[in-house]
């Protein structure tokens, strides 16, 4: 009976935890994401360590239909980084190493080219060593080899080196696959042992390991991808190889215990999380938004630390806010389903009592108008323009997102949680990474109108063109709109006049051109460079 009663009362805290969020906030951001049938998912809100919404989505395995719970294991991938560089921090409290020792202190016979790597090189991705997961010879027949960690350092050990170490940031798996033989090196212990030993089993986190193709892994859920029909299995990958930059499996639960864990500096010191948990700052002054292993960021203007995880069959993402102790993880097993910085973030400002607006608000095109023009920005060049009479931002010859109006000269861009305050020559970009200014620099393109075109005129330009490069361009008539597609990438083709269009989502032009007959022969497309397609059918 005593027990009983102790779950009873255990149960109302739960349900008072919970009814202090707006729950219905939470399922609509993961609901529009996961529907029933498809591959899912499990989310955790937590604060204070208190648990506040706990909830699974989808299914865990498609074969069987068998939907998704709260206990599933998931491949984290590169959530990885932040235990091996927790792991390096430990080693180097200890003594036994110093994030200014050069690699060569530790793998002797590493092959520099003349370069001082250092492990902060490492743990920063300012290293310039080659990332070997977008090498052309990192080919599906070597994912499926089971490679021993000096035969994976030997895999890219010999590439050009990308960069003089220290000067740029490049994101980088190789340099985690480093700091893990670093760890087993100097430890003389496997690296999944290590983690086990180390993290995993003083921390309680009973449910997370080192992934196994071979081993029985109680809860384990199976990865799924989007295909051309409907979903496929994951594509196979041995799990040695993303080793200490991606192998771990982990619950939503168990990564709560975690970041508890590291938050309260039970895990490494204060001083050594400050450092891993802030921006890395080049020679140049430049921040480059991550630190040892975990990247820095912002929800609605408050820091956040995080990361996000990408591997065949998953997705995850981790999100801890300190000033509010707010921790947001969501693991999905859908590789598809693309990056969940923005859900993670949306839950985390909805927990906070400050969910981002995204009320849309008119705005006449004569207002809109000393918005546009050409902004240099961090990231380079980005326009900013006028189509059918709503604000576009983009780079030359990449895609377009609408400029959505929040009132005045501020905008959310669509699909995203980034924000834009336009003043004066200037606009200021907020987002869930690290703030930036654009400065115009010149004039945005003429604005774009919508013509008005016949769908008899439309059908003439159907058919295939074959450009130089070898390029199949299609264009298609579907229920009264012209399409371009390559492969399976398709854009709506929006006329500008009777022969010429321009792409609703992309920044590139469309002019097709006849001969002396009226006959469509060819298309020419404007997109940074001029190119010419014959007509082939």
């Amino acid at each position: 009976m005593k027990s009983l009663r102790w779950f009873i009362a255990l149960l109302l805290v739960c349900q008072h935890m919970m009814a202090q969020v707006n729950t219905k906030a939470l399922d609509a951001v993961m609901q529009d994401r996961f529907p029933a049938g498809a591959p899912g998912a499990v989310v955790i809100v937590a604060k204070d360590g208190e648990v506040l919404y706990h909830k699974a989505f989808g299914l865990a395995n498609l074969e069987q239909q068998l939907p998704m719970t709260t206990t599933a294991v998931f491949r984290i991938g590169s959530n990885t980084k932040q235990f091996t560089a927790a792991g390096i921090l430990r080693l180097a409290e200890e003594g036994k190493l110093s994030l200014d020792d050069e690699i060569t202190k530790f793998i002797k016979d590493y092959p520099t080219q003349g370069q001082h790597i250092t492990i902060r090189h490492l743990l920063t991705h300012t290293s310039g060593v080659r990332n070997y997961t977008g090498m052309a010879k990192f080919t599906p027949d070597v994912r499926r080899k089971d490679l021993t960690p000096a035969e994976l350092v030997a895999f890219f050990s010999n590439e050009p080196m990308d960069f003089t170490p220290g000067t740029r940031f490049l994101y980088d798996n190789s340099g985690y696959v480093l700091l893990g033989y670093i760890i087993e090196l100097v430890t003389g212990k496997p690296y999944a042992r290590y983690i086990r030993e180390q993290f995993f089993t003083p921390l309680g986190m009973s449910h997370s390991f080192y992934d196994s193709a071979q081993t029985i892994i109680p809860g384990r859920v199976g990865g799924y991808k989007q295909g051309k029909d409907g979903y496929l299995n994951a594509d196979y990958l041995s799990m040695q190889l993303p080793y200490a930059a991606g192998s771990l499996l982990s619950t939503t639960t168990d990564l709560l215990r975690w970041y508890e864990a590291v938050m309260n500096d039970r895990v490494i010191s204060k001083q050594s999380r400050e450092k891993a948990q802030a921006s890395y700052v080049l020679p140049d002054g430049h921040l480059t938004g991550y630190g040892y292993g975990w990247e820095t960021g912002r929800v609605q203007d408050y820091p956040s630390v995080k990361h996000s995880g990408s591997i065949n069959g998953f997705q995850s993402f981790t999100l801890y806010l300190p000033d509010q102790h707010i921790f947001v993880a969501i693991l999905s097993n859908n590789e598809s389903i693309g990056d969940l910085d923005k859900p993670s973030a949306e839950m985390a400002a909805i927990t906070m009592g400050k969910p981002y607006q995204t009320d849309e608000k008119f705005q006449r095109e004569k207002t809109l108008s000393r918005c546009t023009g050409v902004y240099k920005t961090a990231g380079g060049e980005r326009v900013v323009a006028l189509q059918d009479g709503q604000l576009y931002w983009y780079a030359r010859g990449g895609g377009k997102r609408r400029l959505m109006p929040l009132g005045g000269d501020r905008f959310r861009l669509a699909q995203t949680l980034v924000t834009m305050q336009f003043a004066g020559d200037s606009v200021a970009v907020s987002s869930t990474g690290l703030p930036e200014t654009g400065i115009r620099i010149g004039a945005a393109p003429a604005p774009l109108k919508k013509a008005v075109v016949t769908v008899e005129t439309m059908q003439a330009y159907c058919g295939h063109y074959l450009f130089p490069d070898k390029m199949d361009f299609e264009v298609v008539l579907e229920e009264g709109k012209l399409y371009g597609q390559v492969g399976q990438d398709r854009k709506e083709l929006l006329p500008a006049a009777r022969n010429r269009y321009y792409a609703k989502d992309l920044d590139a032009e469309l002019v097709f051109n006849e001969d002396a007959k009226g006959k469509v022969v060819s298309v020419t497309k404007r997109q940074n460079s001029v190119a010419e397609g014959k007509r082939v059918e």
